[in-house]
């Protein structure tokens, strides 16, 4: 009898603490901004609990990136004018790469050998894949065999707007 009450009161507070459960309101959603474009989403643990993002390239504000390339004319060409113009070309791919990585970003992989609990070889490779339009050449050095060049590109909103 006595365990037959001690079920019954065990179940009714069991009733009581799963209806409280279910009665609790959710959390007001959040409201992030991605270009321009409104999301609502419930915060949980795997959302930032953040109110809005702002973009860094915005509709009306272009971005201007400036690098500079440099390439190092070689020591067997025939002509002062031939390694200038290798120079200048190794210096122009230069600059074309670094904005690149500055844009897209570089993608990088590492591999380590190790044996017996020592390092035996180590390798890091870095590479860009990118599609660079409209760079223009600002201005152009060459001194004691090193050519620099000076590059700019003008990012808009519009090139990457769906």
């Amino acid at each position: 009898m006595k365990f037959t009450a001690f079920l019954i009161s065990l179940l009714g507070l069991l009733t009581i603490s799963c209806a409280a459960l279910h009665t609790q309101t959710p959390p007001p959603p959040t409201t992030y901004v991605f270009n321009q474009t409104t999301t609502t989403q419930i915060p949980n643990k795997r959302t930032p609990a953040k109110n809005s993002v702002t973009p860094i390239l915005r509709a009306h504000h272009p971005i201007r990136i400036t690098v500079t390339g440099e390439g190092v004319a070689p020591l067997n060409t025939t002509s002062p004018a031939q390694a200038y113009a290798m120079a200048k070309r190794a210096a122009v791919i230069d600059a074309y790469r670094q904005i690149a990585a500055r844009v897209e970003g570089i993608k990088v992989q590492g591999h380590d050998y190790v044996k017996n609990m020592m390092l035996k070889n180590s390798s890091v490779r870095t590479s860009v894949n990118a599609m660079i339009r409209n760079a223009h050449i600002q201005n152009t050095t060459f001194k004691d065999g090193l050519c620099e060049v000076q590059m700019d590109i003008l990012i808009a909103y519009s090139q990457f707007a769906r």
